[in-house]
């Protein structure tokens, strides 16, 4: 960009380059979202690819092998919440029992709170389930598309993660043609780092989800709790989506814990575990295991899962923070964008920039951790 163009017209470009990408991203979610989950999945696959070439390995082989295991480890998931749904069905008929008696209570609670009695309740309750039935018939027609795009997406991953690890040397040679000889150090830099984090990231998630099964679903086995391998599988998966996951992943366990129970103590056991072994997770295991490579500030994790969920759905929301971190690495790595690089960042500055003018600047500063309190 050139340096004699106005403040405000760098400024300018870079707002409208920043909306040219969200716009690709909507428009062509369905083409981008495949090619950057390979890329992640191949980062990932990189050490065994690596591996498998020191062992003479054909290269051909040495792609295909890495890329097997996922294909098994997909399967066990899937073999796994096939089972547990078919528990579930065999259990229909006590769950609706217990439902039943759940609302029927909250039912007589409502009563003695407020006007509304049970036949109101119940007509409330009939006219909310005939407009859900109604949706429901509009979107039939959507599953179907909904269906065959997530076949597709699976389809092509292994597609592209196959390619994308045979070409890497292309890709790599065409992202050093970018830019002036004199800059190849920092960019060999930028992506040795990049490699470095999304393994790390991923790898750390991977045992995350492991330990936080074991965890959660051990414990609520031993204390009784119906479904309690599936809550832990459910609520391990969920909080890979930062902030917003571990909620959704409170509510299911609690919904599953009321569908298989006529007592409100086991919700609480629930809650009770899912507390603790987030706790543990949140200050000492999942800390020690990804470290404080990846210092993306709350705000903008938030925003990132909200922003690709709207972009892309679900895939969006996993692939969010890792995005992010990629993103702050280049930016770190650019005078042009460093400031988006702070922005992005978790270290606050030491001391108050309205006050100390050397903290305006784009030079390094001392900084304190973004979770420490005042």
């Amino acid at each position: 960009m050139n340096n004699n163009l106005p403040l405000t017209v760098k400024r300018s470009i870079e707002l409208i380059g920043l909306m040219a990408l969200v716009t690709v991203l909507v428009i062509g979610r369905d083409i981008i979202m495949p090619i950057l989950m390979a890329f992640f999945i191949s980062i990932m696959l990189l050490p065994v690819y690596r591996f498998l070439k020191r062992k003479k390995f054909p290269e051909s082989l040495a792609i295909i092998l890495p890329i097997m295991l996922v294909a098994i480890f997909v399967a066990l998931i899937v073999w796994f919440f096939s089972n547990q749904i078919g528990v579930l069905v065999e259990d229909f008929p006590q769950i609706k029992a217990n439902v039943t008696q759940h609302i029927n209570s909250l039912s007589d609670w409502i009563s003695r709170i407020t006007k509304y009695n049970s036949a109101d309740q119940k007509a409330f309750i009939q006219d909310k389930s005939d407009d859900l039935m109604n949706m429901g018939t509009s979107l039939a027609g959507g599953a179907a598309v909904t269906l065959s795009g997530i076949f597709v997406f699976i389809g092509l991953l292994p597609i592209y993660i196959y390619l994308m690890l045979f070409y890497k040397d292309i890709i790599l040679r065409f992202i050093f043609m970018w830019f002036k000889p004199d800059h190849h150090p920092k960019v060999k830099d930028a992506i040795f780092e990049t490699e470095s984090i999304i393994k790390s990231y991923l790898l750390g998630l991977l045992i995350q989800i492991t330990y936080m099964t074991i965890l959660l679903g051990g414990i609520l086995m031993l204390i009784g709790i119906e479904h309690a391998l599936l809550i832990g599988v459910i609520f391990a998966i969920l909080n890979l989506i930062p902030y917003v996951g571990a909620l959704v992943g409170n509510i299911i366990g609690v919904l599953l814990t009321l569908a298989s129970s006529q007592e409100i103590a086991p919700v609480l056991y629930v809650l009770g575990v899912i507390a603790l072994v987030q706790f543990l997770d949140n200050n000492i295991l999942m800390p020690r295991i990804v470290g404080s490579k990846v210092k993306i500030n709350a705000l903008f994790a938030i925003l990132g899962v909200f922003i690709g969920g709207t972009v892309a759905g679900v895939s969006g929301m996993f692939l969010a923070l890792p995005i992010i971190a990629v993103l702050k690495i280049i930016f770190d790595r650019t005078d042009m964008f460093k400031q988006w690089g702070v922005l992005l960042g978790d270290e606050r500055p030491a001391k108050s920039p309205m006050t100390f003018s050397s903290f305006r600047k784009k030079k390094p500063v001392p900084v304190k951790n973004g979770t420490e309190k005042e």
